[in-house]
């Protein structure tokens, strides 16, 4: 069994899926349930976190775009660039269902952080 290291700028999609998930000021706000990859390019799009009460949301699914999150390693896990009136009206979904993952519901997700597609 061979062992997967981690370098400064490479972490192995195990240790991704689990790791902490902390709001501007450093307060954990829930952790990464998945990564959403594009097939063809190779490309970290989102990051869907699971809130577990964040803000006094349930424990749902939040799609996230990639870009929203940067590693701090001083808090050992992301840091998300993002509001809590983001999140109280964010594109969600249940424990157990799946996201729609259309281009046009990933627009509107793009759209509603203000953030541009990264398709673009």
């Amino acid at each position: 069994m061979s062992m997967t290291k981690e370098s400064a700028a490479l972490i192995g999609s195990d240790k991704v899926a689990g790791t902490e998930v902390y709001d501007r000021n450093g307060n954990h706000i829930g952790s990464i349930e998945k990564v959403m990859i594009e097939k063809r390019g190779g490309k970290v799009s989102y990051a869907v976190l699971s809130f577990g009460g964040f803000f006094g949301i349930g424990d749902d699914h939040y799609p996230l775009p990639w870009e929203k999150l940067k590693y701090d390693e001083g808090l050992g896990g992301y840091q998300a660039d993002i509001t809590k009136e983001q999140v109280e009206g964010a594109p969600k979904y249940q424990r157990g269902n799946d996201y729609d993952w259309s281009p046009r519901t990933q627009e509107d997700l793009y759209a509603h952080y203000g953030q541009p597609p990264y398709w673009r």
